[in-house]
């Protein structure tokens, strides 16, 4: 059995197909083989983890790269080696609910084995991360009981903004989330300068996937700054990065999927606008009105954080000391990072209705409370 595993694994470091066929053909012949063949593959999962890969680090990467039946058989390789452990890292459980691919696999055994194969040879290839967590087995942090009443709130306030139809309504809902976000910071600060607390910043990654994957990593990047976190682009393997104090993360996660729901239903609207006017829109179209939505958003969310902060002059050292400590864990975790140029055609009328929209979702303080968002 092994020399029937050993002797088809040799096809997983080369790129011919040819050996890949041939190595297909000898596990397809040997049913004995097939327990071995999960085993391996659970180890192979449980070494990304060690190199710093996350469930949903990797399942983005299969889902882009390969196909539904591959993503079957990480799925089953990812829950058996999870169940391994009473307890997982804080995020995993989320990471793991996921939907995946439809459940089933190729009813003869030289389709499964291709496919088997064709998964390990990406998986094997994959270069070690930078940690953003510790590893399922690794001593954790206390749990904490539920979710946070703020982000209940900030959650609810989004879900609001994504589902009303009425622009002046996401605005407002979207702005009192953003304050709601700077106020907890603020908070976080306030703790920290009374009582200064051993945490250090932590990080989390984000998908950031095509389309128009570089003007959603400046949105993201928009919403991190603006909440006192810095996000690092990884465009390989299409996430983003985001380093922070535990308590602004999951807030960041939160705003920026919400912005991006309502900045690509906006995108849509104009376009349709734009087609009903007898002017075809094209990729230049969209590629310019999400920058501009992110250019956009970020000085207003930006603004907000400011006029929050300015209420409070006292904390103004603490969040600058958190802010400094969030850079520094941001250049130990990527010591080589580089500004990369916005590769984008240009159209105006994208731009300008990008912008728009972005004024749309923005932070304005003055607005009306909307009912029910206290």
């Amino acid at each position: 059995m092994s020399t029937t595993i050993d002797k088809a694994f040799e096809a997983l470091y080369v790129s011919d197909d040819g050996s890949l066929d041939t190595a297909a053909s000898l596990l397809a012949a040997d049913p004995g083989a097939d327990a071995e063949l999960a085993r391996r593959g659970e180890g192979f999962v449980r070494t990304l983890w060690e190199r710093g890969w996350q469930p949903a680090d990797v399942t983005r990467l299969v889902r882009r790269d390969l196909a539904d039946e591959h993503l079957r058989v990480l799925g089953e390789l990812v829950r058996a080696e999870t169940a391994r452990y009473a307890t997982l890292p804080h995020r995993w459980r989320a990471q793991l609910d996921e939907p995946g691919a439809v459940p089933g696999r190729p009813t003869d055994r030289f389709s499964y084995a291709t496919t088997v194969l064709e998964l390990y040879r990406l998986l094997v290839r994959l270069p070690r991360l930078d940690a953003v967590g510790p590893v399922p087995g690794e001593t954790l942090p206390p749990a904490v009981a539920g979710e946070p009443r703020m982000l209940g709130r900030i959650r609810a306030l989004l879900a609001k903004a994504e589902a009303t139809g009425y622009p002046e309504e996401a605005e407002a809902l979207t702005a009192k989330a953003q304050e709601l976000m700077a106020r907890h910071s603020l908070d976080e600060a306030t703790l920290a300068a009374g009582a200064p607390s051993p945490e250090t910043p932590g990080a989390i990654r984000i998908g950031v996937e095509p389309p128009y994957e570089q003007a959603k990593a400046i949105l993201l990047d928009a919403v991190a700054t603006a909440n006192h976190c810095r996000a690092v682009w990884n465009e390989a393997y299409g996430f983003s990065t985001v380093v922070g104090f535990e308590a602004d993360l999951d807030p960041v996660e939160l705003l920026y999927t919400s912005l991006l729901v309502q900045g690509t239903a906006a995108m849509t609207r104009a376009e349709a606008e734009q087609r009903a006017g007898g002017r075809k829109r094209t990729k230049s179209f969209r590629q310019s009105f999400l920058l501009a939505y992110a250019n956009r958003l970020g000085t207003r969310l930006s603004a907000t954080s400011r006029r929050v902060a300015a209420e409070t002059p006292t904390l103004l050292p603490a969040l600058a000391s958190r802010d400094l400590a969030v850079t520094s864990r941001t250049d130990e975790l990527f010591p080589e990072t580089r500004s990369a140029r916005v590769r984008a055609a240009w159209d105006e009328e994208g731009w300008t209705h990008g912008a728009s929209a972005a004024d749309r979702a923005g932070l304005h303080p003055g607005r009306k409370r909307v009912e029910g968002t206290e």
